[in-house]
C-alpha cells in the first residue's frame, strides 16, 4: 500500500484554517519626507511621474493623491478646490478633442495657494 492516497494533499488544505494564509507582517514604514513619498509612490506604482522623485528631481505635476499629501488635506477637499475654480488643475492634450482625464496640479500653484492662506 503506498504512504500518499490520491486525495491526501486535498485532505491536508481541507484541515487547514479556511481563507488565504496570511502573509508575514512588514516592518513599519520610516516617516514620510518628500522624497519617501515620492518612492512610495512609484514602488506603488501609482504614476509614472512620481517615479522622477526617486532621484534628486521632485515631480512638478504632481495627481490628486500626491497634491493632497502635499497640502495636508483630503484628495476630496482637493477636488471641491478644484471644482470651485480656487485651484486650477493641468490639461495635458491627448489628441485635437480628447484631454487627458487624469487630475494634475502644478506645484507652483499648490505654493501660491498655501501663501494666499496664510496672509488671509
Amino acid at each position: 500500500m503506498t504512504d500518499k492516497l490520491p486525495l491526501a494533499a486535498a485532505r491536508e488544505r481541507l484541515r487547514r484554517k479556511p481563507g488565504r494564509p496570511r502573509k508575514f507582517a512588514a516592518a513599519p514604514a520610516p516617516a514620510a519626507t518628500e522624497t519617501s513619498v515620492g518612492r512610495d509612490m512609484a514602488h506603488r506604482g501609482e504614476g509614472r511621474l512620481a517615479q522622477a522623485a526617486v532621484g534628486s528631481i521632485a515631480p512638478r505635476l504632481l495627481d490628486l493623491k500626491a497634491a493632497a499629501a502635499y497640502l495636508a488635506v483630503s484628495s476630496w477637499t482637493v477636488r471641491d478646490l478644484e471644482a470651485s475654480g480656487i485651484l486650477r488643475r493641468v490639461n495635458i492634450p491627448l489628441s485635437a478633442q480628447k484631454d487627458l482625464r487624469k487630475l494634475l496640479f502644478d506645484r507652483q500653484d499648490l505654493d501660491r495657494l498655501v501663501e494666499a492662506w496664510k496672509a488671509g
